[in-house]
């Protein structure tokens, strides 16, 4: 059974590619664009040509100048009845001026990043953060809920940008406590797997330390959010703290720590990655 709306996804990489799929599968008509061309149903050949077949687009792209280019491509294309839903963790301020941009069209946009890896994504587990009018939240909801297990919403436009970046702080801070525990109880010879049963009886247990001890265990750095995006996301929090006149040491240490790993051609393993930098001073 077919829904009434064609939704547009552009961006299909490790999250946009598995949420046009989820799309597909809930009944809704599709049309999908990436920059490098991929063999999935009903791919355009350009962001045009999904403005022109769907007026709800999804966008999936990696950061605010990928944002922003695709904003200045698209908005001669758009109309009074484009909804543009922006999922790219990227600053309060570009979630702004996407929105400047595009006002004289009349089209409409909705703040809304998501938290939820690969796996997330394919189960259709994501939670989504929005921000907008109360009409266009109501117009994207069954689109949204395609993908997702919960919607949160937030009051204005940037809201919900804001705190996605903060809680990849926390989650940044999670996986650099995990790997100085573990670089402590292996030092004085206890068995891993020990921390991970002592962890699972201990308030300091989380669904991040769930997922991400066992990869620094095993030193699977698989991508399910990668080091170069990591990366990003610290800066725009540093950046965001700079704005309110405070210091974040954890994120600024942690920042340094992704940027010289991302120099050495790792930004695309898994931003658990970092681990490496205490675990490596362990004696073989």
């Amino acid at each position: 059974m077919s829904t009434t709306a064609t939704v547009g996804v552009i961006g299909l990489g490790t999250i946009g590619l598995r949420v046009s799929r989820n799309l597909a599968k809930k009944g809704f008509s599709t049309v999908v664009w990436n920059r490098t061309p991929k063999k999935e149903p009903n791919f355009v050949d350009s962001p045009a040509a999904v403005a022109e077949k769907a007026t709800i687009i999804q966008i999936f792209l990696s950061d605010d100048r990928a944002v922003l280019q695709i904003i200045e491509t698209l908005k001669t294309s758009l109309r009074s009845d484009h909804l543009l839903l922006i999922h790219s963790t990227i600053s309060p301020d570009t979630v702004r001026e996407v929105q400047a941009l595009i006002s004289s069209s009349g089209a409409h946009v909705i703040d809304a990043p998501f938290t939820g890896s690969r796996v997330a994504a394919e189960n259709g587990q994501m939670v989504f953060y929005v921000a907008g009018a109360r009409e266009d939240l109501e117009r994207a909801r069954p689109i949204l809920e395609a993908s997702s297990k919960a919607i949160i919403d937030f009051d204005h436009v940037g809201d919900a940008s804001t705190v996605k970046i903060a809680t990849n702080l926390i989650t940044a801070a999670i996986v650099e406590s995990l790997a100085e525990a573990l670089a402590i109880t292996t030092a004085a010879n206890i068995e891993p797997q020990k921390l991970v049963r002592a962890i699972e009886f201990n308030a300091s247990r989380s669904v991040t330390g769930d997922m991400k001890l066992a990869q620094i265990i095993k030193r699977d750095f698989e991508p399910h959010f990668s080091l170069a995006n990591m990366l990003k996301d610290s800066r725009l929090g540093l950046t965001l703290a700079k704005k309110a006149g405070v210091s974040l040491p954890l994120t600024a240490t942690l920042e340094k720590q992704f940027s010289s790993l991302a120099e050495k051609g790792l930004g695309e393993k898994d931003f658990a990655i970092v681990s490496t930098a205490v675990l490596d001073q362990l004696p073989c």
